[in-house]
């Protein structure tokens, strides 16, 4: 985060898609990269689409200290919208600004003219541990069994390790493609995650954390730290060795570390809202997530500003058309099998 001075936004938390070094990661994957700031608030973002439509997507963002300086914000990214000619601006906002005690975050960003994406981009439910406190308490708001794991994997012959070297994160993506093959479901592309390795790993702005048994990985994770917080992204395991639970100790390790670099928060990125089913994307991680501790987190979601109304009712039209496709297609394909 850049350091709190006159004019500056100087917000509680630095998120790692608003810093510098995840600027310089989207530069390096040759997208157009926006940053802005003033009294109050800043912002970066990126120029996304294609013969679709363009727009410009602030992810997390923008970050602001007031009402007024949401707007500010959100003028600015306007105009930078008209200037890159993109149809809209995508926004992410962790505050929904309102102006009383009794309009909802929602109501606020209708009242700007925002419409509630049709796609939510990332998650608008987290659960987020609170680094300031002891060690020892820590510990002890996460289940025993998280506890006993973290002490005692040893015995088991598992050592945790940690790498900044982007050649070690080939170990994650192996087990991700298991994963994936094994659970059907679309993960980040290899070249991205290598990408992502090469860029923020040497910035020490990303660290690959590995489970090992007799030096052999059998877990791994990506997190990603920002100025004060520290993300817990990507994850997968060898399923020869899901009994020994490696992966528990693992985000243990990943937040007493944090801790110990003096971070404030660790961000366990992702959950299913309260009351929600199985219907849920987020729903099985849950539990697994929640079981170390923190507090729940909600933030508004994923927001389109329109910047010119006929450019935005054409690509909703085109993503809905799509959409109807897709459902058709997944609908043969389920006949076809059940034929």
């Amino acid at each position: 985060m850049i350091p709190p001075g006159p004019g500056r936004y100087s917000g509680d938390v630095a998120n790692i898609l608003q810093s510098p070094e995840w600027a310089q990661f989207q530069t390096s994957i040759g997208h157009r990269v926006i940053q802005a700031e003033g009294p109050g608030w800043r912002y970066l973002a990126t120029v996304e689409g294609g013969r679709t439509g363009r727009y410009l997507y602030c992810p997390y963002g923008p970050e602001s200290d007031s009402p007024e300086a949401f707007d500010r914000a959100l003028a600015d990214l306007t105009a930078q919208a008209k200037q890159n000619h993109c149809w809209f601006v995508r926004v992410e906002p962790i505050n929904g600004h309102t102006v009383d005690g009794v309009e909802t975050p929602e109501a606020s960003l209708r009242r700007r003219g925002m419409r509630l994406a049709p796609r939510q981009v990332q998650p608008g439910h987290t659960q987020v541990v609170d680094l300031r406190k002891d060690a020892k308490d820590l510990l002890k708001d996460m289940k025993s069994t998280n506890r006993n794991l973290y002490r005692n994997i040893h015995k088991k012959g598992v050592s945790i390790e940690r790498s900044q070297d982007p050649a070690d994160v080939e170990h994650l993506l192996r087990f991700l493609d298991e994963t994936a093959k094994r659970r059907n479901f679309n993960r980040q592309h290899d070249d991205y995650l290598r990408a992502v390795a090469a860029s923020l790993m040497p910035a020490d702005a990303a660290t690959l954390y590995l489970a090992t048994l007799d030096g052999e990985p059998i877990a791994a994770s990506l997190v990603y730290d920002s100025a004060d917080t520290r993300t817990y992204a990507h994850a997968a395991m060898d399923q020869e060795h899901r009994k020994l639970s490696a992966g528990i100790p693992l985000v243990v390790t990943m937040i007493m570390d944090a801790k110990e670099k003096g971070l404030t928060w660790f961000d366990l990125f992702g959950t299913a809202p309260e009351g929600a089913g199985p219907e849920h994307e987020w729903y099985g991680f849950t539990s697994f997530k929640k079981s170390f501790g923190g507090e729940p987190v909600s933030y508004p979601g994923t927001w389109d500003l329109p910047v010119s109304r006929a450019g935005y009712a054409a690509y909703s039209g085109v993503r809905a058309a799509r959409e109807k496709l897709g459902a058709l297609a997944g609908t043969l394909r389920s006949r076809g099998e059940d034929a």
